[in-house]
Formats: C-alpha cells, structure tokens, sequence
C-alpha cells in the first residue's frame, strides 16, 4: 500500500480528497479572522471551548454525535450560564446516516396557574414601569414554564445516543465542581444585573458567593449544580435493569422525584405557579420535522411549535428570483430577501402556535402555490406595513394592531438567550440543537441550583390566537436548530442564538456556504442584514416597521440606494449583529468544516 518515495497510499488519496474539496469549497472565499477548522472523522461546534471540549470528549471516548450533543448542552447549563440553563428548553434535529432527520420538542409547557385571568390581573413586578409593563414579565419566577430540555436529552440519549448518563454528564459536573475560568460575556452580565439578581436570595447566593461578581478569569464554581448532577449519575447507577431503563431512572428523578419536589416547593413559596404535577405529567416529544426545498437541496426544520418552518416559506418565497444574478449583497439582493423574510414572518406572527391546541394551515404555508401568490407582494419599495397572508378564518386582532406595540423595538429589554450546539460524527450521524431559557438575570430554583426559564413571555395575551397562553401548551419559540442534506452526500448542521433574527441570520449563512461557494468559517463572518419589521416574540411584542439593521462593512453606495427604497436604515458594529451562528458541513468527498462566529464568542473543534 505504498506509492514511490514510500510515502502511504492512504495519504496520497487523502490528499488529493482535501485539495479537490477545498477548490470546490474555497473557489470564491476571501481570508478569514479566524483559520477555517476542518477534519475527516468528526466535529463538535458550539459557544465557548468547554462546551466544545465535553463534546468532543465523548467522540474520542467512542461515543456519537448525540452523545457529544447531549454532553456539550449540559456543559453549557455551567459554562453558559449567562444564556442557557437546565430549567430552559431546547428544539433539536439528529440525522443518522442514510436516514430522514427527527426532531425532539424539548420545550415546557405553560403551568396549570398560568393562564390570561392571572397575567392581567398582576401587579407589577419591582422591576417594571406599572404604566408600561409587559403582558407576561420578562424575568423572574412568574415568567418560568416547565423544565423541558432535560426531558429533551434524556429522550435524544435513549433513542440516539449509546453513552450513560454518567459519561455524557461527567464533563458539566468536572466544571461545575472543579470550577473554570469566568468567560467575559458571563462575568460582563454577572456585574451588569447584580441589582436584579440581588432581589433574588436564591441567586443571590449562587452567583456571587463572595458577595461581589467573579471578575473575568478567575475560577468559578457552581458546587449545588454539582450536587443536583451527582444526584441524578447516582439514580441511573442505582437502578436496575437495561440502559433505557436507568436513564428513565435519571428523568424520573428530575420530574418526578426530589428534585421534582424541590423545584415546586421553591416556586410555592416564592410566588411561583410551577407545581408538582406539572413537572410530573411533563415530557418531551418526539417529532417529525418540517421538511423544504431549495434548487436540490431538502430543508429540515423543527415544527409550528418554533419560528423553524419561517425558513422554508422565505426559501420558497426566493426560489423565484435570480439572486445570484442580482450580485450577491447588492441593493436588489439585500431588498429582496429582506421583503421575502417579512412576508414570511409576518405569517409566523398570524399562524403559528402550538399545533395540539390550535389547527394551523400547515400545509398551505409552506406550499409553493402560497408562495408564488406571496411573492407578487415584493415590490421595489420597502413595505411598511404588517402582511400576514389570509387563510380561512385567520386569527382575531393580533398585537401589532395596538398602539403599545407598533412603536419600534427596544433592545435594552430584548431577551439575552440562547446558545448552539451542532455536531457531525464519523459515521455522518448530524446533531443541530438550539438550547435556550433560563439566561441571565436567572431565577436560581433553591438548592437544586436549576436554573428556570422566562419564556412564558413569548406567549401572547390574545384569545383565539395560535399562540395564546393556556396550561399544558407550549409557547411558540423562537428557537431554530436547522438540517440541510442534498443527493450528493452533504450534510449540513447549523444554528445560533438570536431571538427573532436566529432564521435571518441561518439563512444568509447557508446561501453564503452553499449557493455561493464560500467555506464554512466566511460564511459565519462575512456581513449579515436583520430586520425588526416583525411581532417581537419577547417584553411587549412591539414592532419596528420598515427596520433594516445593517453590517458596518455594506458598502455606503448600498445604504443609499437602499434607503432611496425607504428602508428604515441602523448600521451596526460586526460585533453587534444579533446572533453567533455556528455551522458545520460535511461534504461529498468526506471532508468536514465547521464556521464559528468569532465576533460572539462561539468555537469548534475537528479531527
């Protein structure tokens, strides 16, 4: 197996795969802050290097991309803090190799309490403008849903993975108990929300240990996390029986058993709505994803219970236009994406919602005839106004008509949320996962050291809206883990934090890297538009009409002609752009690459 000059075959092939992929994948790809990261067998892309370190501990320990998915997220309920923690939810896809991709409904439900009597008729919190208070408090305990990402893993684990518990856990709980560095975005939210976290004793005690933040660097630990962690290991080597039944050992004690009973102890007495029997009667679901297309290539995103099908319809909307014949990022490029995503949001806003409680036109809105019809609305302006499509007997009056909302969108009040964990292992298994909630200032649930979510917020006041707050539903999330596959072997795994922008930001990543040739790591950072022409999904749902956020590097000759279409124009800082996408690719000649925004703190690793 050797060729002349004795140097192996193997290598000989392989270098010829690297240089036939990297012509394909680099043709047109200006340089890059960052090197592009890249490897044969396996990758792990997601916030910060613990995170990426847990899932790639696990791949090298013979496990699969789940187990290092599952691994990673738990390692961000530690080191992430500042956007993630175990009391949030989490939407995920897994792909395994020859097979269609599944998606998994980690996301809560409203508690029995929770309902619109109850939400109008509360008093301000200490926090909040009584005259001017949102719908649903945006932090605190009333804004807390079920627990639903650990019924997530759990499920993700069973099915997918081949780890215990103990091993995918095994990284978070060396964190928490050992201690690690202060990252700078944590430390920056621990010392910018002391004066809320300081009305919470619970928190009080869990962040600031010493009595004042943990400056940036330094060692921090999280020992009652630990505790909680150590708990649920013990449960699974406690109990009998195969592998499936010593994790429903370890879910059962966090729903159903003392640490079921501490969190709804804790909620009782601070005001809290969750309650025992709604963490009992919790589990997470498994799905079928909605699937799309786009000139080859299949677009797998979770269901009607996320923004996720936004994607398909704005693809479906595009997939009549010559963008690549507009000149990528040119004037009538950038209008018209951005026209087809308002078109397409403004359709989120009016439809979707949790699809046990309401019937949403599922197959109507992601249908190509709907999108040819929509399209014709794209006009050479900058529309203004909000223009959800009319299907049937179309919800009542949603909250853009109101005055409170229709005013533009305030970012100081904007959800701080959201991490990504994405992962392709050596046999082409994919893991995309979009875990949120629970981000700083966080309610920490008494001595479990569980973090609760505030995404009751993202429900709506409205009756007979899809998505109106009622017990045992799911909020519609903004969350929106994303799956790409094409004949010709590739697999792409992507998402980011972002709120509202996570499906703009996707989009613009993925025609970067797969329409317009570019590698992984340029696609995350070469500029990127927002819009905040939509129904915020957070605070008092307000909207920006005709907003059009811009990267600081769009050429001035762009502004203007872009403005002369009366878009509502900010220019933004590339460090600013409201989401830190990451994206992992594995190609058709075997090679992997991941892209991890640099501007915002997200990293990967390959081998």
């Amino acid at each position: 197996m050797k060729c002349s000059g004795s140097v192996p075959l193997i290598y000989v092939r392989l270098a010829a795969v690297f240089a036939l992929a990297s012509a394909v994948i680099n043709a047109q790809s200006p340089p890059t802050m960052v090197p592009p990261i890249r490897g044969i067998h396996e990758m792990v892309g997601a916030a910060n290097n613990f995170e990426v370190e847990a899932g790639y501990r696990l791949l090298t320990e013979g496990g699969n991309a789940v187990d290092a998915g599952v691994a990673s997220v738990l390692a961000a309920s530690v080191t992430e803090l500042s956007r993630f923690g175990l009391g949030g939810e989490m939407p995920l896809l897994i792909k395994m190799a020859g097979r269609a991709p599944i998606a998994i409904s980690g996301i809560g439900v409203a508690p029995r309490k929770a309902t619109l009597e109850f939400y109008a008729n509360r008093s301000p919190e200490p926090w909040e403008d009584a005259n001017n208070k949102p719908p649903i408090p945006v932090q605190g305990i009333l804004s807390a849903i079920t627990p639903g990402v650990f019924d997530g893993l759990i499920l993700a684990l069973e099915n997918y993975g081949t780890k215990s518990f103990a091993d995918v856990a095994a990284p978070a709980i060396q964190y928490s108990e050992e201690g690690f560095p202060m990252p700078e975005e944590f430390g920056g939210m621990l010392q910018g929300y002391q004066h809320i976290l300081s009305l919470w004793p619970a928190s009080t005690s869990f962040f600031y240990p010493n009595g004042t933040p943990t400056p940036r660097g330094q060692i921090f630990r999280e020992p009652i996390y630990a505790n909680t962690l150590k708990e649920l290991v013990a449960a699974e080597k406690k109990a009998r029986g195969k592998r499936a039944e010593k994790l429903r050992a370890v879910r059962d004690l966090f729903y159903q058993g003392s640490i079921a009973k501490r969190i709804a102890e804790f909620s009782e007495k601070n005001g809290g709505l969750i309650e025992y029997q709604d963490l009992a009667h919790f589990h997470a679901d498994s799905d079928q994803p909605r699937m799309g297309t786009y000139r080859g290539y299949e677009i797998y995103k979770p269901g009607f219970w996320t923004q996720g099908p936004v994607m398909i319809e704005t693809l479906n909307l595009l997939e009549g236009f010559d963008l690549k014949g507009m000149g990528h990022n040119s004037p009538q490029y950038l209008h018209t994406v951005l026209e087809a995503v308002k078109l397409a949001f403004a359709d989120r806003d009016q439809y979707y919602g949790d699809p046990k409680f309401s019937k949403i036109p599922a197959e109507q809105l992601l249908s190509k005839e709907y999108a040819a019809e929509r399209r014709k609305l794209i006009g050479p302006d900058a529309s203004l106004e909000f223009r959800p499509g009319k299907i049937g007997d179309h919800p009542p009056q949603h909250p853009y008509y109101s005055e409170i909302a229709r005013r533009p969108i305030d970012d100081v009040l904007l959800a701080k949320d959201t991490t990504c964990v994405d992962a392709i292992d050596k046999d082409g298994m994919a893991f995309s996962a979009t875990p949120s909630g629970a981000w700083m200032p966080t309610y920490i649930a008494g001595d479990t050291g569980i973090a609760l979510t505030q995404r009751a917020q993202s429900f709506l006041l409205v009756p007979g809206h899809p998505n109106e707050l009622a017990p045992g539903k799911r909020p519609r999330v903004t969350l929106s883990p994303t799956l790409v596959v094409n004949p010709d072997k590739t697999v792409i795994a992507l998402s980011t934090p972002g709120g509202d922008n996570q499906d703009q930001s996707l989009l613009q990543v993925l025609f970067y890297a797969i329409f317009f040739g570019m590698n992984a790591e340029f696609s995350v950072e070469a500029p990127r538009f927002q819009t905040e022409h939509l129904v915020s999904s957070f605070d008092n749902h307000a909207m920006s009409p005709g907003s059009l956020l811009l990267d600081e590097r769009t050429a001035p000759a762009v502004v203007t002609e872009l403005q002369k279409r009366h878009h509502v124009i900010e220019m933004r800082t590339r460090y600013a752009s409201g989401a830190a996408p990451v994206i992992v690719r594995l190609t058709p000649f075997g090679l992997i690459e991941a892209g991890a925004d640099p501007f915002y703190f997200r990293a990967a690793q390959a081998w």
